[in-house]
């Protein structure tokens, strides 16, 4: 049995994985304060609650918090110290060519979905990940990582619109009655969700034109915390292979 673990700036993703196979998953805040011997006890917590039952062979752990993840090689050395265990991390090799000007500067996650993407899919691919930023990134029909765009994720664009705005607030996210909103409350639904609509979708569009693709020859693959609001919101047809 395999441990994975996604560390987010906002949330971690946890998953027990058996030949490939998702077989219990888990969403944990990401909160730098939680000690080592914190993660350790919630770890075998959730993992002691499995249905699964079997005991981890594995770990694997990508993290875009250098905070949190020093917490988890401590962990890891206490608690699951008869344990495989890799981080992924700049001068891990995961098949994947990174071409950029710094390789080192790429994001682990950002490099965990571009070889997921070369791995499941056939063909050039776009990710785009709804996280606390929405990233996209691009894979070569030779499974490169070639770059990609980053920008604010959809909870912090409303948080900085509820600070910044002497009369606007938080509300929840949920599709509204109408795109041409008839109070304030439903026109912040309506810019959030129509307008990421239209950024991925513009976004997506300018990168096929760049790579000199017509949209049905790539892949766009959607991934992230954030995905299952999308898609219940349905502010477009959420994003599919060779969509």
């Amino acid at each position: 049995m395999l441990l994975c673990a996604d560390i987010g700036n906002s949330h971690t993703t946890l998953g027990l994985l058996d030949d490939g196979d998702v077989v219990d998953h888990w969403r944990v805040a990401t909160d730098e304060r939680r000690t080592a011997d914190e993660w350790g006890v919630l770890l075998r917590a959730l993992l002691g609650d499995s249905p699964v039952g079997e005991p981890v062979r594995g770990v694997a752990v990508c993290s875009t918090v250098p905070a949190v993840l020093h917490e988890w090689r401590e962990m890891l050395r206490t608690y699951y110290g008869d344990v495989r265990n890799v981080v992924v991390e700049p001068g891990v090799r995961t098949g994947v060519p990174v071409l950029m000007d710094n390789p080192r500067e790429v994001g682990s996650d950002r490099i965990v979905n571009a070889l997921a993407a070369a791995q499941l899919y056939d063909g050039p691919s776009i990710v785009v990940d709804f996280g606390t930023a929405t990233t996209f990134d691009v894979v070569s029909p030779r499974g490169e990582y070639v770059g990609g765009a980053i920008a604010p994720g959809i909870d912090i664009s409303l948080e900085a619109l509820g600070r910044r705005g002497a009369q606007l607030r938080k509300v929840e996210l949920m599709r509204p009655r109408s795109v041409i909103a008839k109070n304030t409350v439903e026109a912040l639904q309506s810019g959030m969700l129509y307008g990421f609509a239209s950024q991925v979708d513009g976004l997506v569009a300018r990168m096929l034109a760049e790579l000199r693709l017509a949209p049905g020859d790539a892949n766009v693959i959607a991934t992230g915390g954030w995905l299952r609001w999308w898609s219940r919101s349905a502010a477009s047809s959420p994003p599919t292979s060779r969509g």
